[in-house]
């Protein structure tokens, strides 16, 4: 049993207490923008936080028909799906054989791969931008899909730590009955690597799902655009679209809140995977 000292638990105390006040606002902000999309622009008005007098859909009719919000839906999810693929994909090859091989330069592409976690996105895009733009990839999803792809410093360090757990006696018993690398790594490493791709999976994917910034320097045209973009017009327009704004949030959110519920334990246990090493 745990033994905790005074100073523990109070300081335990006060956390628990901090992330029970922060959950409590994140779910009445989410519970607000659920019921004010179905309410009227006049209930919104004048009831923003309360039940709605009557249910009404026109917001999501609105949101779904009379804007192209289905095509920036179908953007969203090719970016998401494509970008996070692309990202776990190179990332857990990257990192195999980071954590499996020798060589020089592993130190500095390590070194290398944290740096990429420590420097902030705005500070690369001036970069980004022009080698897109010499590329012709400008205002084209296949220009940020790349973008996305190449964003492996998180989950290629995640995939080096826990390669580090796999036994190599795995690898060696393929290798001595004539498995190559690329066998070894597909038959063998990535089915016990399952938590761990499906938590990189998850959290690559939300990341992207929900980026902003990237998409409003990367994509201009009404044809490329995403979700995230498509809110940011109507929440400038708040005053005209308050209830269309609503209605954009929940059809965001909802793909995510599935996700949570239905991967959220094999999450935890693909990041605590290679955390303790037996």
């Amino acid at each position: 049993m745990e033994i905790l000292s005074p100073f523990a638990k109070t300081v335990r105390t006060i956390l628990s207490i901090i992330l029970i006040i922060y959950t409590t606002l994140i779910l009445f902000v989410v519970a607000m923008t659920l019921l004010d999309s179905f309410k009227t622009k006049t209930d919104l008005v004048t009831n923003f936080t309360g039940f709605p007098k009557v249910f009404s859909l026109d917001s999501y009719k609105a949101v779904l028909f009379d804007d192209d919000f289905l095509s920036y839906f179908r953007n969203s999810l090719i970016l998401t799906l494509v970008g996070t693929g692309g990202c776990i994909f190179l990332s857990s090859l990257t990192a195999y054989g980071i954590a499996r091989y020798d060589f020089k330069g592993k130190a500095f592409l390590t070194s290398y791969l944290f740096l990429g976690m420590m420097i902030p996105v705005q500070v690369s895009i001036l970069p980004v931008f022009l080698i897109l733009k010499n590329l012709h990839l400008l205002n084209n999803l296949l220009g940020l899909i790349l973008v996305y792809i190449s964003s492996i410093s998180m989950s290629c360090l995640v995939f080096q730590k826990f390669f580090h757990t796999v036994p190599r006696a795995l690898e060696e018993s393929a290798r001595l009955d004539g498995a190559g690398d690329f066998k070894i790594f597909f038959r063998i490493v990535m089915p016990v690597s399952k938590p761990v791709l499906l938590s990189m999976a998850l959290i690559t994917g939300v990341i992207q799902w929900n980026d902003f910034y990237m998409p409003m320097v990367l994509l201009g045209s009404r044809a490329t655009k995403t979700l995230t973009l498509a809110i940011y017009q109507y929440v400038g327009q708040f005053a005209k679209y308050m209830s269309e704004s609503m209605a954009a949030v929940v059809i965001t959110l909802i793909p995510v809140i599935i996700l949570y519920f239905l991967f959220s334990n094999q999450m935890v246990a693909g990041l605590t995977s290679g955390a303790i090493k037996e």
